[in-house]
């Protein structure tokens, strides 16, 4: 089974990418932030016409996810909870197989010190409930998506420069390792420990051609199915691309059947 995530940064303008990418790769699944599109508005046809079932929930101009499979769900759950306060423009489950797959765009925090700092800080803490009420760490399940923090040094480039970053403060990477903690362990970083690789590159100061990024997208799987992981990387060509997301693809294969 192949699972891939994508920060699309506007699946409209994008489109064209996303399904040539389809076409290509045949992933099994394909999660996307940041698709910044209401509901009614979302492409889906063209997502159907590919081949996919597409599950989403977004808005205008900000946030958004959306999950599209090979195979029809079993079950979709949108949101961090039922009703108000949901934040189901930042998460959605998606069962495929038996298992269990979540997309989340977690939320940037803007600057160290302000609400939306801690807003991102206490989402974390949130995700780990959710984990607990709806998985269960000795079953094979998935947490992907833009998770905005780069984990340790070897994430970012220039370390001793962003120490004061929303996405590499202390607090945030605490926060991170905490959700992690609750029984995720990181595939990529498991199989190349010491591997220099990134994940997301700013539009400016030409920072994909100096190589100065963050690896701040992720796909962490429970222990039952990390042990099946055979191999995961970076499509730069994804970045590399004209008009491109300022993310590129993050891809995983396991030797996953389903139970």
């Amino acid at each position: 089974m192949r699972i891939a995530t994508w920060n699309i940064n506007s699946v409209r303008r994008r489109l064209p990418l996303v399904v040539d990418w389809l076409v290509a790769n045949k992933p099994d699944v394909l999660c996307l932030q940041e698709t910044k599109v209401p509901d009614s508005e979302f492409p889906a046809a063209a997502f159907h016409d590919a081949g996919y079932h597409v599950a989403f929930r977004g808005m205008k101009g900000y946030n958004g996810v959306a999950t599209l499979t090979r195979r029809q769900p079993e079950s979709v759950f949108h949101g961090l909870c039922a009703g108000p306060d949901s934040e189901d423009v930042r998460i959605l489950e998606t069962v495929i197989d038996g298992l269990p797959i979540v997309n989340t765009y977690v939320p940037q925090g803007y600057k160290i010190g302000t609400d939306k700092y801690v807003f991102k800080l206490e989402w974390f803490h949130r995700l780990r409930r959710y984990f607990g009420q709806r998985l269960d760490p000795t079953m094979p399940a998935i947490w992907l998506g833009d998770l905005n923090v780069a984990p340790e040094p070897i994430d970012v480039y220039h370390p001793e420069h962003r120490v004061n970053d929303p996405d590499f403060h202390i607090d945030a990477r605490d926060a991170y390792r905490y959700a992690v903690g609750w029984g995720f362990i990181d595939v990529f970083r498991k199989l190349y420990p010491d591997r220099l690789q990134y994940t997301y590159w700013d539009y400016f100061r030409n920072a994909f051609a100096h190589n100065w990024g963050w690896r701040i997208d992720h796909i962490l799987a429970t222990a039952p199915l990390a042990a099946v992981c055979r191999t995961s990387d970076v499509d730069l060509e994804t970045r590399r691309a004209t008009g491109a997301s300022d993310h590129a693809v993050v891809w995983a294969d396991f030797d996953y059947h389903s139970r």
